[in-house]
């Protein structure tokens, strides 16, 4: 379940607090246009001054960041009890080796906040686990010797990397804070990667990079210039998106049928703007994503902008375009071992997790940095939760 809530604007004035969506639903409330706030990435709230400051959700209403937090692990806790047939009032939560980099009181903070909210909606024993832990807990329970594993968790929005040490000896122990031997990430992943191939393959036929004709009483340049390009990135960027249908930006685009030397570059820009289209066009290049890391190319269906209009992908074009997203991915992978004093060679396995680790050339590349490590996938989407659940089993015994 994606994290991400939706307070909808407009729950009746009687109801005490405003009407919420989660998960898919929120996007797909904030996609097709209902008035209303949507909230994601909560977790980066955690330990700043914002947690107690309050935001308005639309409707005449506002409510506390704190509260956000709060909200959304009781509608995970509720989902839970559903399952399990009964109340939990026990817990162990993930979390970021750092909240907070370089700031230690902040990311203490950061867990006790946490900690409060998870208390708040109804948990009253709590232990905490670290993420990349978590996630070489599974992988730890299969190995017969010491290894030095480099978890490699790349979702949506960070690529993080942590050098851990696992082992028999180490199996079932609370405290691993000093098996962790280094760690490093970027801000680069999944929807960056969606966006760049939108850009590569897609708003070209939109008119993006497109060559504006000379004017009459101009003097010819060589190139000539492109036509602008904010709009494009507006609509390749997914927050950003709903932005490009003000009326300002539509009246703005129908003006500038002069700047494009194809007309129908044009037309299905300014078909995109006014029929709503630019989540479908992200939609379709984050399958495009996925369909080249599963199948090695894509064809991207686009019926939707105009009859028979499609664009192609390959593993190629892709590997082209995420180029300097890859580059810096891999650099954080070989500075988390510097980091740790570790050489490239003594690595024994990389423990692959995150839902961008499913395109290949990412993973090749990180390979290639450490020639002696084996490769383990573990389950992209939810391999930190069964190492938390492994942890659990741990810290409150079998069936608790």
């Amino acid at each position: 379940m994606p994290t991400a809530v939706f307070y909808r604007a407009d729950t009746p004035p009687q109801q005490a607090e405003a009407e919420r969506l989660y998960g898919r639903a929120a996007l797909a409330a904030y996609v097709e246009g209902t008035d209303g706030r949507l909230m994601r990435s909560m977790k980066s709230i955690l330990g700043s001054s914002l947690l107690e400051q309050r935001t308005d959700i639309g409707g005449g209403r506002a409510v506390r960041y704190a509260d956000v937090v709060a909200g959304y692990l009781r509608r995970l806790k509720q989902l839970a009890e559903a399952r399990a047939g009964g109340a939990l009032s026990r817990a162990v939560l993930g979390r970021p080796v750092y909240f907070v980099d370089d700031d230690p009181a902040r990311d203490a903070r950061a867990q006790a906040a946490l900690e409060a909210a998870a208390r708040q909606v109804g948990f009253t024993e709590l232990h905490f686990q670290y993420e990349p832990i978590a996630a070489a807990l599974d992988h730890e329970s299969q190995v017969e010797r010491e290894e030095l594993v480099m978890v490699a968790d790349i979702g949506g929005g960070t690529s993080d990397f942590s050098l851990v040490r696992v082992g028999p000896a180490r199996r079932g122990r609370v405290d691993r804070r000093d098996d962790i031997l280094g760690n490093h990430g970027v801000h680069l992943a999944g929807t960056d990667f969606d966006r760049r191939i939108e850009l590569a393959s897609i708003l070209p036929l939109l008119g993006y990079g497109a060559r504006r004709p000379t004017r009459a009483g101009e003097a010819a340049r060589e190139p000539p210039p492109e036509v602008p390009s904010a709009i494009y990135f507006d609509l390749a960027t997914w927050h950003l998106i709903n932005t490009v249908y003000a009326p300002a930006r539509l009246a703005e685009l129908r003006g500038m049928k002069g700047w494009y030397a194809d007309p129908r570059h044009h037309a299905r820009l300014l078909a995109t703007l006014e029929l709503r289209l630019g989540h479908a066009l992200a939609a379709a290049a984050e399958q495009a994503k996925i369909d080249v890391a599963t199948q090695g190319r894509a064809a991207i269906d686009l019926a939707a902008l105009e009859r028979g209009l499609t664009a192609q992908l390959s593993e190629r074009d892709a590997a082209q375009a995420l180029e300097a997203d890859l580059e810096r991915i891999v650099e954080a992978a070989r500075e988390t071992a510097r980091r740790a004093g570790v050489g490239p060679g003594q690595v024994d396995t990389l423990y692959f997790t995150g839902g961008s680790t499913g395109l290949a050339p990412l993973v090749a590349r990180i390979a290639a940095c450490f020639p002696a490590a084996g490769a383990v996938r573990g389950d992209r989407y939810a391999s930190v939760a069964q190492g938390l659940g492994l942890h659990a089993r741990a810290v409150f015994g079998p069936g608790r």
